[in-house]
């Protein structure tokens, strides 16, 4: 990263306070150590003594710089393993506080420049994320299982375009068929003569349900995936829409889950 500048007190305040409340005295030393950072403050509360140090290592760096470093390293995500909701909260907050200095800290560990906001409303609206907004769905474990890492990046677009991918991926795994689209659905999940079936099949309404399934994996690749594939980016919509369509994937996998192979599908 280039020279950021220093920080306002204010600023390197707030992200004491915070930090302090995100680990021990001793996290706090061990990271220090870690980062080649002398604490003379004489201070014993953890905030103060943050505060202090942040303050001296600007003075003399002319840019928060190693601020940011010390971040890194106390709020390593591997500190936080089997804690990972204590992470995401911590995480949070912090974003709170960098969002004005117009940056971000990414749940894999990393900082990305973002506009600076302005307002504290502003900043606390930037930090609702796609996790929280699944905090109350239930997320089928085949949806992570195929953009677990662009979630951990908040890389919403292609969490999405690969979640959408990796149903289709599934379908050709469980029914043999190299197909992609509505041309793989149509070939599983005929209802004349289907490789997989979402039901018996036996009654009109099983029938229609069927059908009605088949034809929400046809439109989930023809309104989701087709379109994120060749649209820009910096077009698309965002996190609420991400997480709408994630919960659609999620529910097809679970419809999947259900589905039982046909016997004398095949001539």
């Amino acid at each position: 990263m280039s020279a950021v500048p220093p920080f306002p007190d204010a600023q390197c305040e707030a992200l004491a306070r915070h930090l302090g409340e995100c680990g021990s005295g001793t996290d706090i030393t061990r990271a220090f150590q870690t980062c080649g950072l002398r604490d003379t403050s004489g201070e014993s509360t953890k905030w103060k003594r943050l505060f202090a140090v942040f303050i001296a290592i600007q003075a003399k760096d002319r840019s928060a710089n190693r601020i940011l470093a010390f971040i890194q390293t106390y709020m390593a995500p591997a500190r936080f393993v089997g804690r990972s909701a204590d992470f995401e909260q911590y995480r949070l907050a912090l974003n709170v506080c960098l969002a004005f200095v117009g940056l971000e800290y990414g749940a894999d560990g990393q900082f990305r420049e973002r506009e600076v906001a302005r307002t504290l409303n502003e900043a606390e609206a930037r930090v609702r994320t796609i996790q929280s907004k699944f905090r109350d769905r239930r997320m089928h474990p085949e949806v992570l299982k195929y953009c677990r890492a662009e979630l951990m990046q908040d890389n919403y677009f292609h969490a999405v375009f690969e979640a959408t991918k990796g149903l289709a991926q599934r379908i050709r795994e469980t029914s043999g068929v190299e197909l992609d689209g509505a041309a793989l659905v149509d070939k599983v999940f005929s209802i004349d003569r289907p490789l997989l079936a979402f039901n018996a099949l036996r009654t009109e309404t099983e029938k229609s349900e069927h059908k009605g399934f088949a034809t929400l994996l046809k439109g989930c690749f023809a309104a989701v995936r087709n379109p994120l594939a060749h649209e820009p980016r910096i077009l698309w919509d965002g996190e609420d829409d991400a997480a709408d369509y994630l919960s659609l994937v999620s529910l097809l996998h679970r419809k999947l889950d259900d589905c039982v192979p046909t016997l004398g599908s095949e001539p």
